[in-house]
């Protein structure tokens, strides 16, 4: 999806690639994630951020977002076997989990999402 490259917040634009994930990580935090979520048609629950906050804490620890396979294997072993089963992360996230929980996490795009 093409998007706007820059999404407005508090009164200043914060840059976005065309597929809209931030251009400067520093630029994110809660409130601009909900932006994010918003122009997806997502409104962000609690069990949304427990999969944002999963993803990112895995982004600082590996410097990498795995591919999905990975990232719900890890989302098993730390969250419960429930949580990483790929019908639920896409009930949550319905373009894709990996891609759309990163963009939505202020994280870069996914090396497996061309």
């Amino acid at each position: 999806m093409i998007r706007n490259m820059a999404i407005e917040y508090e009164g200043r634009y914060l840059a976005t690639d065309p597929e809209g994930f931030l251009l400067d990580l520093n630029d994110w935090n809660r409130e601009v994630a909900a932006l994010l979520a918003q122009q997806d048609g997502i409104e962000l629950g609690e069990y949304h951020w427990e999969i944002i906050d999963f993803c990112r804490d895995y982004y600082h620890e590996y410097r990498i977002i795995p591919i999905m396979r990975i990232l719900a294997r890890a989302i098993r072993d730390r969250l419960g076997a429930a949580k990483g089963e790929s019908l639920y992360l896409y009930r949550l996230f319905p373009q894709g989990p990996v891609r759309q929980a990163a963009r939505i996490g202020g994280l870069p795009k996914p090396p497996s999402c061309i």
